[in-house]
């Protein structure tokens, strides 16, 4: 059985946005989409719960919800490198096991943030740990904004890419799609939901990108080259999209609508 986790969240939140400018601030069903976010973080037992932004005008919000923000660097080129600075302004010991809640995220399953802690706790030989869901149509296998995920037989990642992996010689043929997908063989997505220990957080926003995090923009892939395990848990079904349109933010405000309504 899992052990309980004991863990951290950091939640990155910048105010600009190209789709949908001030979205952390957005109202939905009355609270601030960040402190919806808050809240997620909150109910999943996190020891402490910290939303780092560039932003004062967020910072102010989350305040007056009765949270704790950050006001952190302009100049971050990354997530992990903002939430680096989060550790270390902290003094956080390495080995807190901290969560990367994105501030987009207000519909993420509470169950989703507790799982991808312990199963970082459950893996001592790992340094991050993260998901991923069964992938079932060529569509999704062959879109390269779909990141694929390999893992070993310990649930060990042993590559992300944005190319359909594993490619199955004989069955697959270069620039076409299949319509169905071979049995026997499993596909999985990633999904960017991340549990980090604090050590490996500073580690990786002190060292250079890799070659193949370059060529894949794909910063996980760091850590890959830097021979830091990461953990890979499945479920079956993926969490509910974040907030990047409009569109987006109106499904949200349905989600909790209908939340209260249920209670």
């Amino acid at each position: 059985m899992p052990q309980a986790a004991s863990f951290n969240v950091i939640i990155p939140s910048r105010f600009a946005a190209s789709r949908l400018p001030g979205k952390p601030l957005r109202s939905i069903a009355g609270r601030s989409m960040i402190a919806r976010v808050w809240d997620r973080a909150i109910l999943a037992g996190a020891n402490d719960v910290i939303v780092a932004t560039d932003d004062a005008r967020i910072v102010d919000e989350v305040e007056s919800c009765g949270g704790n923000a950050m006001l952190t660097s302009t100049e971050h080129a990354s997530g992990t490198d903002r939430l680096a600075e989060v550790v270390a302004r902290l003094g956080w010991n390495d080995e807190i096991v901290v969560v990367n809640l994105q501030g987009d995220e207000p519909c993420i399953p509470v169950a989703l943030i507790t799982q991808v802690a312990s199963a970082l706790v459950d893996a001592p030989d790992a340094g991050i740990a993260t998901m991923a869901t069964p992938i079932n149509s060529g569509e999704e296998l062959f879109n390269d904004n779909a990141v694929k995920v390999v893992m070993d037989e310990q649930g060990m990642a042993s590559y992300f890419s944005r190319a359909p992996i594993p490619w199955v010689r004989g069955v697959f043929r270069p620039g076409e799609v299949p319509e169905t997908l071979p049995e026997g063989h499993t596909f999985l997505r990633h999904i960017g939901m991340y549990a980090y220990r604090a050590g490996v957080l500073t580690k990786m926003a002190a060292h250079p990108q890799s070659t193949n995090e370059k060529s894949e923009s794909l910063e996980q892939l760091r850590a890959m080259a830097m021979g830091i395990g990461v953990h890979v848990g499945v479920i079956t079904e993926p969490p509910p999209p974040g907030v990047d349109t409009q569109s987006d933010l109106d499904r949200a405000r349905r989600f909790f609508s209908d939340e209260q309504v249920s209670e």
